[in-house]
């Protein structure tokens, strides 16, 4: 049997973030283990000013900000390829090890991308028949073999739930 490999795309903003992590949420909660990370805005006085990536144990980094101006750009945001990859990469290799876990990846999109050793590892997870559902930038269309399925404000209060019955032994 095929195990689910799916990926979600929609805007920004649309809550692909927040189907992630209530997806996780229902796994944890059927005692299924979860690998893999969230991908989080940083907000200072109402306004995004960055973003977070934090795996499901706990550890947690700034991987861009709005004020570094050294390093690899993406819009308005410096980005912290270093930082991502120390919790990012570690978390996927996880996901490769662990038995009977779903990988959850949030998510493959411009920043994400400028780590050379990101989607080498996307490719592995995918490849490797695990269950797994990631989202994916509305402008980026990565080569894996999956399900794309598009997050909408009509099915983003479901996805969770009808996602965690596809995943769930």
């Amino acid at each position: 049997m095929s195990r689910p490999r799916i990926l979600l795309t929609a805007p920004p903003r649309t809550g692909k973030t927040t189907v992630i992590r209530r997806l996780a949420g229902l796994l944890r909660e059927a005692g299924t283990p979860v690998c893999g990370f969230l991908s989080d805005e940083i907000r200072e006085h109402g306004q995004r000013t960055g973003f977070a990536v934090a795996d499901f144990a706990g550890h947690r980094a700034v991987m861009a900000h709005r004020s570094w101006v050294s390093g690899p750009r993406i819009g308005r945001y410096g980005v912290n390829v270093p930082a991502f990859e120390r919790i990012a990469l570690p978390a996927m290799e996880q996901a490769l090890e662990a038995k009977g876990a779903v990988t959850l990846i949030d998510e493959i999109g411009p920043m994400e991308l400028l780590s050379p050793a990101f989607m080498p590892q996307c490719a592995a997870l995918f490849a490797a028949g695990l269950p797994i559902v990631a989202t994916v930038h509305q402008r980026t269309r990565p080569r894996l073999e999956a399900d794309l399925v598009e997050v909408t404000p009509q099915n983003r209060d479901d996805l969770p739930e009808t996602l965690s019955r596809l995943l769930l032994p």
